[in-house]
């Protein structure tokens, strides 16, 4: 963690930077309060400076929502191309996280957020990055993120293929999205006395599978958290007699009759450890669980590959690619079971990519050796 100085009160004063998304920490750093108009904000944070907040917190919201105002006139415009598009609205995405990333808070060495009208944040804090050690400077906007984090842990995400609801945690990617739960729900079984399920994350998929009576299910992860998420939802949902959770680690050891993965569905570069469950980096995950697929299948069993063809709508990929990527890996294609998007975005036609959105299919592909 790196240690950030400022002037304050004719003192010098240092804390450590923290930043879930690996933003750099501001090169200089002024104090902020509710004197500072949007349009001093927006220029000085788009020069780099951090603005280190001390006034009212709902007046350090409110001047958030005008910065973000100020960012998004100059929104990104069509590209030639979906895939250009794509690039464009990344960077444009990016750039407004910068931007508004310099607006900062301090959290106290108990997580306490000491500014005048200020929720209590220590639990969702807490929940967050762990026990607390020494006082640290985080961007506002991480701090919205793991209030809003809190919440949706708290209630919980409902999924009908469950009956049941799924908490997930902060940096832990969310079931939002039912279509690829529905799918695994309605899959044929062939034969599976156990399962794998790789990168469960909230442990969703691993719980649908026990509730379709595999008889043992191994969910593997490589994030620490998910780890931790997905234990507590076996936990709570009474699976934990079926389901173990392992990792960190792709393929667990042994061999499954089922072996299902969700990858992130984007081949590009994440930028932080919470972008890991959406891009996939030269479709690194994708490529590693077909290749491993005839290592780790039982005789006769199935790999079930769930991927949107997103990448191929935004020609990120192409659907020779992955015909090619499975092949490669000596599996053949058995069926193919598709659904179309639920989410809002896919009916927001102000979203530039919203054609590809639009014309997006979910795929799950049995695979075998």
């Amino acid at each position: 963690m790196s240690t950030i100085s400022w002037t304050e009160a004719d003192t010098v004063r240092t804390a450590p930077w923290h930043s879930e998304s690996a933003t750099p920490m501001p090169t200089r750093i002024t104090v902020a309060d509710d004197r500072m108009t949007a349009a001093t904000a927006y220029r000085l944070a788009c020069e780099g400076t951090g603005l280190l907040w001390r006034g009212d917190y709902h007046n350090g919201r409110q001047l958030l929502q005008a910065m973000s105002r100020r960012v998004d006139r100059k929104g990104p415009g069509p590209g030639g191309s979906p895939a250009e598009s794509f690039r464009l609205q990344r960077r444009a995405r990016n750039h407004r996280a910068r931007v508004l990333g310099k607006l900062l808070v301090q959290l106290e060495d108990d997580h306490t957020l000491a500014l005048r009208r200020a929720p209590d944040v220590r639990a969702a804090c807490d929940q967050a990055y762990g026990t607390p050690r020494e006082p640290m400077l985080i961007a506002m906007t991480e701090l919205l993120g793991v209030l809003g984090a809190a919440q949706w842990r708290a209630k919980g995400v409902p999924v009908p293929a469950l009956d049941a609801v799924i908490h997930p945690h902060y940096g832990v990617f969310s079931p939002v999205r039912g279509e690829y739960v529905d799918l695994v729900a309605r899959a044929p079984i062939v034969k599976a006395d156990n399962a794998f399920d790789l990168g469960t994350g909230t442990g969703v998929l691993a719980a649908v599978l026990a509730r379709r009576g595999v008889g043992r299910v191994v969910g593997t992860d490589d994030s620490p958290r998910a780890l931790t998420c997905a234990r507590e939802n076996v936990e709570r949902l009474g699976l934990s007699g079926t389901i173990d959770i392992v990792g960190p680690a792709l393929f667990p050891d042994g061999r499954a009759d089922l072996i299902v993965c969700n990858p992130p569905w984007l081949p590009a570069r994440p930028t932080s450890a919470l972008e890991h469950g959406v891009y996939d980096e030269d479709s690194g995950m994708l490529r590693a669980f077909l290749s491993g697929l005839s290592e780790h299948l039982e005789v006769g069993g199935e790999g079930w590959l769930v991927l949107s063809d997103l990448a191929e709508r935004l020609g990120l990929r192409t659907r020779a690619d992955l015909l090619a990527l499975i092949d490669a890996a000596g599996l053949r294609v058995v069926d193919k079971i598709d659904t179309a998007p639920r989410h809002p975005r896919a009916q927001d036609r102000t979203d530039p990519l919203h054609a590809a959105r639009a014309a997006e299919v979910t795929s799950l592909w049995r695979l075998v050796v």
